[in-house]
């Protein structure tokens, strides 16, 4: 079954994690190295966006909008193809009933105040800011901003950046004992890089606690951020696998490509 929707103000908040400090991804999942510095690093975004028309092509009238959010981790899968590993799903308290009954997803309900910056697509418009809380709150503010790269591992030039982290067909999430993928397709899609600066990171940390690497804890700056106006996004919910990770699960050690600056 497939579903259909147009991603709208999709802010891209991407950070190099070092990989001592994640907690290793379940079988046959790898997490994607890169090394700078002499130390390995995971890649992880907080994507905030709100699902607009989200419909079933035989049903076009049926169409619902909400906001949600997702802390994702950039891995290869079993066939060593790129992928992601969603750590977290976010969505509104009704929405959470039909996302797990019909796309069995680990969803959790939470609250969101989010901007409409396609709605003022002018450089100069200034900051907007975003707000997911569950309990704890990811806040941020961000405006339009040259391209930049911050903190961790060069990926390249920022079209390749872009590309790195836009260009995964595959999701999984763990449901239980059992390890769920999801197959995607969305076209290329223009970007705007910003500045963003979070005020409340609090949510990250009870999403993904980090363990404490060399002498660091807690979630670093941000290594890039960007938001893509509207992309069209498909998604297959008729080819959602499980694959069982049993209940003698050992950790998998990081296996991956690895880039340097």
């Amino acid at each position: 079954m497939k579903l259909r929707t147009l991603v709208r103000d999709g802010l891209y908040l991407n950070w190099a994690l070092p990989a001592a400090a994640v907690p290793p991804p379940p079988p046959p999942l790898s997490y994607e190295l890169h090394s700078a510095g002499g130390r390995d690093y995971v890649f992880a975004s907080a994507l905030l966006f709100r699902q607009q028309g989200l419909h079933l092509p035989a049903l076009p009238m049926l169409r619902v909008s909400y906001p949600q959010a997702n802390l994702r981790l950039y891995i290869l899968d079993g066939e060593r193809m790129p992928a992601v590993l969603f750590r977290s799903m976010l969505v509104p308290a009704w929405v959470s009933p039909a996302a797990r009954l019909l796309g069995r997803q680990p969803v959790e309900s939470a609250r969101f105040r989010y901007p409409r910056p396609s709605e003022d697509p002018d450089p100069e418009a200034g900051e907007w800011r975003w707000e997911v809380r569950r309990g704890e709150a990811l806040a941020v503010t961000a405006r339009r901003a040259a391209p930049a790269v911050g903190e961790g591992p060069r990926l390249g030039s920022w079209e390749a950046t872009v590309r790195y982290f836009r260009d995964r067909r595959r999701g999984y999430a763990e449901v239980g004992d059992r390890l769920r993928r999801i197959e995607t397709e969305h076209p290329p899609a223009p970007v705007w890089p910003m500045a963003a600066e979070l005020t409340d990171a609090s949510l990250l940390t009870r999403c993904l606690p980090l363990g404490a690497s060399d002498g660091d804890s807690g979630w670093p700056p941000l290594h890039s951020a960007w938001l893509c106006p509207e992309i069209p996004f498909v998604f297959e919910l008729g080819t959602v696998r499980g694959l069982d990770l049993g209940s003698g699960r050992l950790p998998q050690a990081a296996a991956s490509s690895r880039s340097g600056f």
